[in-house]
């Protein structure tokens, strides 16, 4: 795609969020009038299994106490939903950032309001399973959402809406690939259609944001360049701060539901690969040396979840010789 602009021939610094904004502004219109075409409107009530709900104590004489033992959720399931969930709840926050970010008039308006309304779904299709399969402790996950939401969420991008957009090409197909591998993780049908639909929208998302950054290469390749390497290195999920991330992560790692070389091979190097990034030429200055930084950083990750690899093999090998023994 060919974006002509007045500011094409401007020197990099002269490119402000203003000027990008306005500058990508049909590009917007254009991936918006795409995404409506192709995304399908879905209910959330058509993926819960309602027939499995009962009353939990509380107003209701006949309530039932939460027990483990209720769900047909394995226990690295319960995590990684609830994880997955308490991120869906921070949309107000994200709402916030990108409509700061982005503005509210026009395509970049329309496009806010359209994603905000595509990720509610998800957080009310994930949380009316949860209670109804009684996958989790209803007590404890509001507990936890009313932690993580008071506290609020602050983006590590929200100071350029470049480094904003670029973040969000890769969180979106990471939530994308962390949904769909909870799915198969989850050893309940139900919960894997259910994440899977979700992970259909999410990947239409992506692709909006990295269309969109490719577009911003094409405006302005050195200070993209740099936002993506910022973006890259710097890279953490939304849910950082949310009640016992740490730990959940870990555990999530172990399980193959997201870890390094699933963020190395399934996230990063799609969009990478995509754009052609690490073959882009046209860059001068700091967009070349971003370019120099950003390759050693992908081969120090890749040697990272190499060692990654061996020891969760090496525990794998473990446990199975537990196991025969």
């Amino acid at each position: 795609m060919t974006i002509t602009s007045p500011h094409l021939g401007s020197p990099s610094g002269a490119w402000t969020d203003a000027r990008l904004l306005y500058a990508l502004e049909e590009v917007v219109e254009t991936e918006l009038n795409r995404h409506l075409k192709v995304a399908k409107d879905w209910m959330p009530h058509e993926y819960v299994p309602w027939s499995d709900a009962r009353n939990f104590p509380g107003l209701f004489e006949d309530g039932e106490a939460w027990g483990k033992e209720q769900s047909k959720v394995t226990e690295l399931g319960r995590i990684a939903l609830v994880v997955n969930l308490l991120t869906e709840d921070n949309l107000p926050s994200y709402h916030h950032e990108i409509a700061s970010l982005f503005g509210r008039d026009g395509a970049w308006g329309t496009w806010v309001h359209r994603w905000t309304a595509e990720e509610g779904r998800h957080g009310i299709v994930m949380r009316d399973y949860l209670l109804a399969s009684r996958a989790v402790d209803p007590d404890k996950l509001e507990e936890f959402r009313m932690q993580h939401m008071a506290e609020g969420f602050e983006s590590d991008n929200r100071h350029s809406m470049l480094h904003s957009v670029a973040y969000v090409a890769f969180q979106e197909l990471a939530t994308r690939v962390s949904h769909r591998n909870t799915g198969h993780q989850s050893g309940d049908p139900v919960c894997d259609r259910m994440l899977a639909r979700i992970a259909t929208d999410e990947n239409l998302h992506m692709v909006f944001y990295r269309n969109l950054l490719k577009a911003a290469f094409e405006l302005a390749p050195d200070l993209t360049m740099q936002a993506v390497r910022d973006v890259i290195v710097n890279f953490r999920m939304p849910g950082h701060g949310m009640p016992g991330f740490e730990r959940a992560a870990a555990q999530m790692a172990i399980g193959e539901v997201y870890n390094m070389r699933i963020h190395h091979d399934d996230v990063l190097q799609p969009v990478l690969r995509h754009l052609k990034v690490m073959d882009m030429g046209d860059l001068s200055g700091e967009g070349l040396q971003a370019q120099e930084e950003l390759g050693m950083y992908m081969g120090g990750l890749d040697a990272e979840a190499s060692k990654f690899d061996a020891k969760l093999a090496a525990r794998k090998a473990r446990m199975a010789a537990r196991a025969a023994g």
